[in-house]
């Protein structure tokens, strides 16, 4: 193999090292020739700390780890971790396919840790098309262990990949009061930091009907004595209802599903994501049960437990009180109502949102292709569309819910997203993927797989584009959108 010049750019640098650019970082592990670097601003790799519950599990089971769906023998792979800490045969007869959570941030620490291309302390400022190099030039700054900044840097490599995950989600009418030190509101996101205090607070409110919300009062009220609970749970969300978990249902999460989500028009995906809450914004059934069991335990002597359970309930105004206390406005909105009560703490289970990287593209911001909302335009292969003389890919992970679906969050289909990638930046079947996944076939048209549509569609009827063409990062259409040059084959130099 011929040696590669020093400055030789890299063939992909990751920004941000979450779960999903951990599992591109895990795969291009694999890749011989393949030179790659993950550049992450935390000191170390740390999994929603804040909801690392005791007891609390993962909703997907463990095969959704980093690489395994995808390259079941890689050795970046949960089983290959639990072999390395003498815990396959503990594991085996656990008999746990939903993993804690804890053990699943310890899992992906230690990935993060043992891999070369991970690079922790380093945060990324930059990303400019150098037209010269014909690379993108990424400007990074490396910071100290307690986020001082101490050198600035620059790497230069033909494919970027952004990881740079969510971040909280705080309602504009408790925002206020969120960023108040001397008021107890929070993000779901810093549970565990504050638990002790809520413990100690005489009444608790937990906004949000997901999982984390359920999980944070399952957990305060498993702590606080009987007949002084003092809990409030408020949803928007007309009930507290469980997640779509039947075997069918998951079929959403699948590759096939992703297609053929990502081939119907702007529109209509607009349209259909909010229907689809029950698939990823409600709570698994098994935390329902448990807060039921609860209540219900209490509630043996006759009484009933100091709890409120509100469903469709918005709100609409918080203001902190004299007596420091905190007055919240609501509004029901099925009953065109309006009240307010007082707590002493609230927990705001209200979910996450994209980070902006409107200014670390500022360079590419022209060349980036938009939807009518704005939003830029992600082809099937996870490549930001991009115009003009761009010769290389800026892939995106968790960042294109708007056109590939309701799976783009979820950790299942994490593996098979990286291999996609680096089947795009590579140009060939560096990891096979199946071309079909789902008993389901979502949408006409396409190719006939069961022999019931006779591969026609009815008179007039718009055929669907489920399976249209070969699969995204397979083959020869797999080849890079902006007119990039696949990564050579020879080595090249992270919410």
């Amino acid at each position: 193999m011929t040696p590669r010049p020093e400055n030789e750019p890299l063939d992909l640098l990751g920004v941000g090292v979450g779960p999903f650019n951990l599992s591109l970082a895990a795969l291009a592990d694999g890749v011989p020739g393949l030179r790659a670097a993950f550049h992450e601003q935390r000191a170390s790799f740390h999994w929603h700390p804040g909801l690392l519950i005791e007891g609390s599990t993962l909703q997907v089971p463990f095969l959704a780890d980093l690489v395994s769906l995808v390259e079941p023998t890689s050795p970046w792979s949960y089983l290959n971790y639990l072999k390395t800490r003498q815990r396959l045969f503990p594991f085996y007869f656990a008999e746990r396919f939903h993993i804690q959570r804890s053990d699943f941030d310890s899992y992906c620490r230690w990935v993060s840790g043992t891999l070369a291309s991970t690079h922790f302390g380093r945060r990324v400022d930059t990303v400019a098309w150098d037209a010269a190099r014909g690379s993108f030039a990424v400007g990074f700054t490396r910071l100290g262990p307690d986020g001082e900044e101490l050198a600035a840097g620059l790497a230069h490599t033909r494919h970027v990949a952004l990881g740079v995950g969510t971040a909280p989600y705080v309602p504009v009418p408790l925002r206020a009061l969120a960023e108040d030190p001397g008021s107890l509101v929070l993000h779901s996101a810093d549970y565990l930091a504050h638990r002790d205090r809520l413990l100690a607070a005489r009444h608790v409110t937990v906004v949000g009907s997901g999982q984390s919300g359920a999980e944070v009062l399952l957990d305060l009220l498993r702590s606080r004595p009987g007949g002084g609970e003092g809990l409030t749970w408020l949803a928007r969300t007309p009930a507290f209802a469980p997640m779509e978990y039947s075997k069918i249902g998951l079929e959403h999460f699948t590759p096939d599903y992703t297609r053929y989500f990502h081939g119907l028009p702007q529109t209509v995906r607009d349209q259909l994501l909010p229907r689809q809450w029950q698939l990823y914004k409600g709570v698994s059934g098994e935390t329902l049960g448990e807060i039921h069991d609860e209540l219900y335990r209490r509630s043996l002597d006759g009484g009933w437990p100091d709890v409120t359970l509100t469903p469709g309930i918005e709100v609409i105004g918080a203001v902190a009180t004299g007596s420091g206390r905190i007055e919240l406005r609501v509004e029901h909105g099925r009953q065109a109502t309006r009240g307010r009560f007082g707590t002493d703490a609230v927990v705001l289970a209200t979910g996450y949102r994209e980070r902006p990287v409107d200014g670390l593209l500022a360079a590419l911001d022209p060349h980036i292709v938009r939807d009518g909302a704005g939003r830029p335009q992600v082809d099937e292969a996870q490549r930001l569309v991009l115009k003009g003389e761009i010769g290389g890919s800026v892939f995106v992970q968790n960042a294109e819910q708007h056109t590939h679906g309701v799976g783009s969050p979820d950790l299942g289909l994490a593996a098979w997203r990286s291999a996609v990638i680096i089947n795009a930046l590579t140009g060939k079947d560096t990891y096979p993927l199946p071309e079909r996944t789902a008993f389901t076939t979502f949408g006409l048209g396409g190719g006939d797989r069961s022999g019931a549509h006779g591969g026609a569609t009815e008179p007039g009827a718009t055929p669907g584009t489920a399976a249209a063409g070969p699969a995204a990062g397979t083959g020869p259409a797999a080849g890079p959108a902006n007119a990039t040059s696949p990564a050579t084959g020879t080595t090249g130099g992270c919410p």
